[in-house]
């Protein structure tokens, strides 16, 4: 089967994604199914997603448009769905910002998963928006004892709308990151799999990161990843509240109020245009 689908692309601090409408894809997803070529949205994900035979992406967004808003659903590169991510969210309300020409003080909502989020448009500079984002309060913050590959890792975990693990202290060479970040991420004690942070406090409003990603592996940057480290820093590492977390990609504002989490950050679309399956 040959047939076409329109997506967007972008990205967040070289975290990216490629977007599609609802409506597109469940036309391909029926069509492959009659031909019993593929079975689910999830195949569709891992195609478009491969970086050396697809569009290239770290996940897929799946949206249907609203005045001011969309509906989201996300998928990982390898297919399997997340609740949330952050830097998604904003690739997002930049498309809808885009395509119905919103001005600075707009407010664009969507609604996912993990519940429906607003983003404030703060800048506005060509296809690159950005966007103070309420993404609600963080739950169950715990700080447990991880028994992973003979040692015993200290981690805070908690969900900021997906599932967070971040481990607090100077950050780990190439090889202890390659090693822990995935088999944290499948850990028993995690049935769902989970995001993994590596988070040094290098002052108190500041906070630098490296990420491995459920479902993705290491990626530049992550919206929901900056905030639990941001969060975690300043329940168990000593960090003010209100800090600058700084990825590979990239630094994000992160503010834990009493009303939930705040995050400010940009994102842009690259393209729009047409991938061949």
């Amino acid at each position: 089967m040959t047939t076409d689908l329109r997506v967007a692309k972008a990205h967040a601090y070289g975290n990216d994604f490629l977007l599609a409408e609802v409506s597109a894809a469940r036309t391909f997803e029926d069509a492959a199914r009659t031909l019993q070529v593929r079975d689910d949205l999830s195949d569709l994900a891992r195609t478009l997603c491969s970086r050396h035979t697809g569009v290239g992406a770290d996940g897929l967004i799946l949206f249907d448009l609203r005045d001011r808003g969309a509906t989201m659903r996300v998928l990982n590169a390898d297919g399997s769905p997340s609740e949330l991510s952050g830097n998604g969210l904003r690739c997002l309300a930049a498309l809808v910002a885009s395509k119905q020409h919103l001005r600075v003080g707009d407010v664009v909502t969507v609604e996912t998963v993990a519940g429906t989020k607003t983003l404030e448009l703060l800048a506005a500079a060509g296809h690159r928006c950005t966007f103070r984002a309420a993404l609600g309060p963080p739950a169950d913050i715990q700080k447990v004892e991880i028994p992973v590959l003979g040692e015993t890792v200290t981690a805070s975990v908690l969900s900021v709308g997906n599932p967070q693990c971040v481990v607090l202290g100077p950050l780990p060479d190439a090889d202890r990151f390659n090693r822990l970040g995935p088999a944290l991420s499948a850990h028993a004690i995690f049935p769902a799999g989970t995001n993994v942070e590596f988070a040094h406090v290098e002052a108190q409003d500041r906070v630098r990161i490296l990420i491995w990603e459920r479902g993705v592996g290491p990626t530049t940057s992550s919206g929901t990843g900056s905030s639990a480290s941001a969060v975690a820093a300043a329940a168990h590492g000593g960090a003010a509240r209100e800090v600058d977390v700084i990825a590979p990609g990239g630094t994000q504002r992160v503010e834990w109020r009493d009303d939930g989490i705040y995050l400010t950050g940009w994102a842009e679309v690259v393209l729009e245009g047409t991938a061949y399956l």
